[in-house]
């Protein structure tokens, strides 16, 4: 079991950039997750394509795995929305997080 704070490392800098984890209750846009939630979606969206790496006693390791078949079911349920109903952005003078949790440094 790792205990690293990978995850939360992630979702901290992808908050920080202006792009919350889809899903994430704690750094995520309540408004946006509201409609992923009713995409299905029922977790974070996060997931490793893939990962590489060399062992420190010597030789590599390296595994792919396809999206999971839960969050591939959610980007169909997306992509089948009208345009009109995908939002690229927040609306204009919507805030981005709740006003009561304050922000991760």
């Amino acid at each position: 079991l790792l205990e690293t704070g990978r995850t939360h490392q992630i979702r901290v800098h992808a908050d920080h950039a202006g792009h919350p984890v889809a899903g994430d209750e704690k750094y995520g846009d309540a408004a946006f997750n509201a409609e992923m939630r009713a995409l299905g979606l029922r977790r974070m969206f996060l997931h490793a394509s893939s990962v590489s790496f060399e062992w420190p006693q010597g030789g590599e390791f390296s595994v792919n795995t396809p999206l999971p078949a839960e969050l591939a079911s959610v980007l169909e349920r997306l992509a089948a929305r009208p345009r009109a109903a995908s939002r690229g952005a927040p609306r204009a003078g919507a805030p981005r997080r709740s006003a009561a949790r304050p922000r991760a440094k």
